[in-house]
């Protein structure tokens, strides 16, 4: 395909690079910053509809838009859940009503959403979920109860989007509701962070205990969750995609200097290993395009995450051994009575160890990829 960028586009890049440029050093808190994106327009441009207070963009627009914002160093987005996942799955399966209610709050920055998908025991199997979600007598009402693990900022969320089972009775992805829950009602849910490697706790375990969610906040119809579930992950991979690159191209870069700086790159190995991780970023780069003008085929997302998770990886890898003995100790600085503090290489190394886990492990991509793809038969279930 063709895959250019027009004098239009160009202006727009200008547009977007000054305004970030002139507002990042302001950002304040995450809800600030989403605040001030919102303010401007720059949520939901990738949504086909506007209205909702975004200004919409074409799709090389939408690229540049996440090329800049990943090169100006702005903060790490906290609405992209709802931005990115739910936002598009209302405007193909909510009613107007739903639109109406939650859309702009998600394109003002107002508020936060997070995803109610896996459990324990439930986690690739996603049709395996056991959270229930039972009928009020009054008929107005679901009680959800039930846990749900790795919900990604669910502890800054003023909503959560939930699969659960409506039908007692039903197995695997029959059954299931998609069902918008507020997260705001104490002693209903309880939300417990989860302590990563690098100390942070973006990821959390939420309890629902009788949780309500309102009937009106169905997606889809009661026992069709599975089709809305199975939509909403299709937009999960993306324009975004090609900002997640540019940020790995913003790594390699840092690991790139250090070499330098520590002599690392003198070694041939190094050497080797640091041009293979630029070729393979380029072919991800020319793959993800490709994607976006429809020619990347139905395991297309699956093999994009296997390539980027192995990638980030080995380049996590090589951030702390060209730094060589000073990777295992901490900043120059630092004092037993203060917190321990990681380092860019030391953080990279750590939190990618979860890349090929979270978003669908290696293992879930590559049975993606044999059925979908390749026509192989399925493992028995037992």
């Amino acid at each position: 395909m063709e895959f250019g960028f027009t004098a239009a586009d160009e202006e727009f890049r200008a547009e977007a690079r000054d305004w970030l440029a002139a507002h990042r050093s302001c950002a304040g808190d995450r809800r600030t910053w989403e605040r001030t994106l919102g303010a401007a327009g720059w949520i939901g441009i990738g949504w086909p509809e506007d209205g909702y207070g975004n200004r919409t963009a074409t799709l090389t627009q939408q690229v540049v838009w996440a090329e800049e914002y990943a090169r100006s160093g702005a903060p790490a987005r906290a609405g992209h859940i709802g931005e990115k996942l739910l936002a598009p799955t209302l405007l193909a399966h909510g009613t107007a009503e739903q639109k109406a209610r939650f859309l702009p709050p998600i394109a003002a920055g107002a508020e936060f959403w997070c995803q109610g998908y896996s459990e324990p025991g439930a986690g690739s199997d996603l049709a395996g979920v056991r959270t229930r979600a039972e009928r009020t007598p009054d008929g107005t009402e679901y009680r959800v109860t039930g846990q749900k693990l790795w919900t990604s900022l669910a502890h800054e969320a003023d909503w959560c989007f939930v699969l659960a089972r409506s039908d007692p009775e039903s197995r695997r992805h029959h059954g299931l509701t998609f069902l918008l829950v507020p997260m705001d009602q104490p002693g209903r849910i309880e939300v417990r962070p989860i302590r990563q490697m690098t100390g942070t706790s973006d990821f959390n375990e939420v309890f629902f205990d009788g949780a309500r969610a309102r009937v009106e906040h169905v997606v889809g119809a009661e026992g069709g969750g599975w089709r809305v579930a199975m939509s909403l992950l299709g937009f999960e991979r993306g324009v975004s995609t090609l900002a997640q690159q540019t940020g790995f191209a913003e790594e390699l870069g840092r690991v790139l200097r250090t070499a330098v700086e520590t002599g690392a790159a003198d070694d041939p190995v190094i050497r080797e290993r640091l041009v293979r991780l630029w070729a393979e970023l380029r072919t991800m780069r020319w793959n993800a395009l490709r994607t976006l003008g429809g020619s990347g085929g139905p395991g297309a997302p699956s093999v994009a995450k296997l390539l980027w998770a192995g990638w980030h990886q080995r380049l996590g890898e090589l951030a702390v051994e060209v730094r060589g003995a000073a990777a295992g100790v901490g900043p120059a600085d630092w004092s037993p009575s203060a917190p321990y503090v990681l380092d860019e290489a030391q953080h990279l190394f750590l939190f990618s160890r979860a890349d090929t886990i979270y978003g669908g492990s290696d293992q879930i991509q590559r049975t993606i990829i044999a059925g979908r793809v390749l026509g192989l038969p399925g493992q028995p279930k037992g």
